[in-house]
C-alpha cells in the first residue's frame, strides 16, 4: 500500500532542501571570512586604470632575468639571494615589507644589508611563522619587485 503525497511531505522536502543550501552557504561564508587576509587593492577603479602599466613593468622585470630566493636563517632573520643572468647581483638596495598573511602579527618594513656574493640579510629576526614578503630591489639602474612566502 502506498501513502498519499501530502502538503506536509512537500513542506518537509522544501525545508530540507533550503536547510542544506543555507548550511552550505553559512559554512562557505565562514571559511571565506576566516581565511581572507584583507583588501587586495584599496580602489579597484584606480587599479584597473594602472593595470597595463603594471603589465609593462612586469615584462621589463622579466626581461632582466633576475631571480630572487628568500629563506629564513636559523636565527630567524630573512636571507635573500639575488642573481641575474651574469651571476650574483652585488650593490643592490633591498627593502622588504613583511606581513603576516592573516594579520595576526603586525607588519614590518626594513632594509637588508649586503653579505656578499649576491646575498642580503635582515639585521634582526622576525617572529616564527609564515610571512608574506614584498621585496623591492634597486640595482644596476633597474627596479624589480618580488612577492615571496617565507616560513621562519
Amino acid at each position: 500500500m502506498t501513502r498519499r503525497f501530502t502538503g506536509w511531505h512537500m513542506a518537509a522536502i522544501l525545508i530540507g532542501f533550503f536547510g542544506v543550501v543555507i548550511a552550505v552557504n553559512f559554512v562557505m561564508a565562514t571559511s571565506a571570512v576566516r581565511t581572507f587576509g584583507g583588501a587586495v587593492v584599496d580602489n579597484s577603479y584606480v587599479a584597473s586604470q594602472r593595470f597595463n602599466g603594471w603589465l609593462g613593468e612586469a615584462r621589463a622585470q622579466e626581461a632582466l632575468g633576475w631571480r630572487l630566493e628568500a629563506q629564513g636563517a636559523e636565527s630567524g632573520a630573512l636571507v635573500v639571494r639575488l642573481s641575474g643572468e651574469g651571476g650574483p647581483i652585488e650593490g643592490a638596495v633591498v627593502t622588504v615589507e613583511a606581513e603576516h598573511p592573516l594579520g595576526r602579527l603586525p607588519g614590518r618594513s626594513f632594509a637588508l644589508g649586503a653579505l656578499g656574493a649576491g646575498r642580503y640579510s635582515a639585521r634582526h629576526a622576525l617572529a616564527p611563522g609564515r610571512w608574506r614578503m614584498r621585496i623591492a630591489v634597486r640595482a644596476q639602474g633597474h627596479d624589480a619587485r618580488f612577492l615571496k612566502e617565507v616560513r621562519l
